[in-house]
């Protein structure tokens, strides 16, 4: 009776976190959600920004990246376009230089990304700051929607929509990213209808130049910490799929890895620092989408997945079952088809699906390393970049 209580939990939490908290926003965004959008802002009311860009060693994205910048539909008058350079020793900060009226803050020492942030939001002058890397692309009016988003004074953060340059070329590092930011993209959306979304990713996202505080110098998961800093004052954090910031995927599965385990080890760091948030009593809507968003991601997924194998397991060993047998089965069947998705791992498939269940437990995979690295307190602030696809 144990190993079934131990099952069927284990299996509902993870159908919750996977499918089950989308089922709800869904169904609350129906009764509740909140879908008007502002009207795009005309020229004359737009506010001033600074396009804000933290760089290490970008020689390679810098003229595209400036290209795509300044083919973005806001008034030059009105956008000011900083990069910060810290510890660029590949000549990054001589080819920006190349571009009149960028700015570039350049320091030999390298002290991470958020260093470079801590240190150029001192120069910042502009009411809205936007927050974008190097090699990611802008959509057109990403800016102008971002600007129109802070029309209502209750917003305080604005989080753009990240996208996966997708072809047919797409290994199993492609289609599996591709896939998690499209379901990530309409969580964002219905948990901003709804209020106000859970953070906002470093490619892209905008904020209040005033309500910036500087965070903490080993901070892993900087642009989840001030936007979900910002939330904890009582400002929402808007989702604004308008304004994309693409980018190709990882390489490989192991580039990817890097980034997850990465991000798990930030998540770990995080849930700590945001602890104000988890009150629900302080913060009951925030609350729950950060737990159920992102807690239950980052902590129980590993240990779920591990409970539902080895309970399952017992339960038939000890008391045969034909129906307890075939859900062994399934599992046994989903770990298999891991073990075909690593093999073909860097075939390109016109069907990708056989590389969802890899990628599911490479990012479990990554949650466990990450949280070893958390403990140890061996993941390095500074940029440890994955390496990507060409377009």
């Amino acid at each position: 009776m144990v190993f079934e209580v131990i099952l069927w939990a284990s299996v509902f939490l993870i159908f919750y976190i996977y499918v089950g908290y989308l089922l709800v926003l869904v169904l609350c965004s129906k009764l509740l959600g909140n879908k008007e959008r502002p009207l795009l802002l005309e020229d004359a009311k737009l506010p001033g920004i600074t396009l804000f860009i933290a760089a290490w060693n970008e020689k390679d994205f810098v003229h595209e990246k400036m290209k795509n910048t300044l083919d973005l539909d806001y008034p030059a008058e009105k956008l000011v376009v900083l990069w910060v350079t810290d510890g660029s020793d590949d000549g990054t900060p001589d080819l920006l230089r190349e571009y009149p009226g960028v700015k570039v803050l350049h320091e030999a020492r390298r002290c991470g990304k958020i260093g470079a942030m801590n240190r150029g939001m001192k120069h910042v002058e502009t009411p809205i700051v936007v927050f974008c890397d190097a090699n990611t692309y802008l959509s057109k009016e990403s800016l102008r929607h971002m600007a129109t988003e802070f029309t209502n004074p209750a917003v305080g953060c604005v989080a753009g929509e990240k996208r996966i340059f997708e072809n047919d070329k797409d290994k199993a590092s492609g289609s599996g990213e591709g896939l998690y930011w499209k379901i990530e993209a309409k969580v964002k959306k219905l948990e901003s209808e709804l209020g106000s979304t859970v953070g906002a990713a470093g490619e892209l996202f905008a904020i209040r130049t005033e309500l910036f505080q500087e965070v903490q110098a080993d901070s892993i998961l900087d642009d989840f910490q001030i936007s979900m800093g910002i939330a904890s004052k009582g400002f929402m954090v808007k989702y604004c799929p308008e304004a994309s910031a693409y980018e190709t995927s990882s390489d490989t599965v192991a580039d990817e890895m890097k980034r997850k385990i990465r991000i798990a080890a930030g998540g770990f760091q995080v849930i700590p620092r945001l602890k104000s948030i988890l009150n629900p009593f302080k913060h009951p809507w925030l609350a729950f989408t950060f737990i159920s968003h992102k807690v239950l991601r980052w902590v129980a997924l590993p240990v779920l997945f591990l409970l539902c194998l080895v309970a399952n397991t017992v339960i038939v060993s000890r008391n045969f079952s034909w129906f307890y047998l075939l859900i062994l089965v399934a599992q046994v069947l989903f770990y298999l088809l891991s073990v075909a998705g690593y093999l073909l791992r860097n075939k390109q498939l016109k069907s990708k699906i056989v590389f969802a269940p890899y990628y599911l437990n490479v990012m479990n995979l990554s949650i466990v390393l990450g949280f070893l690295r958390y403990m140890k307190k061996s993941q390095n602030v500074n940029w440890d970049r994955a390496k990507r696809t060409s377009i």
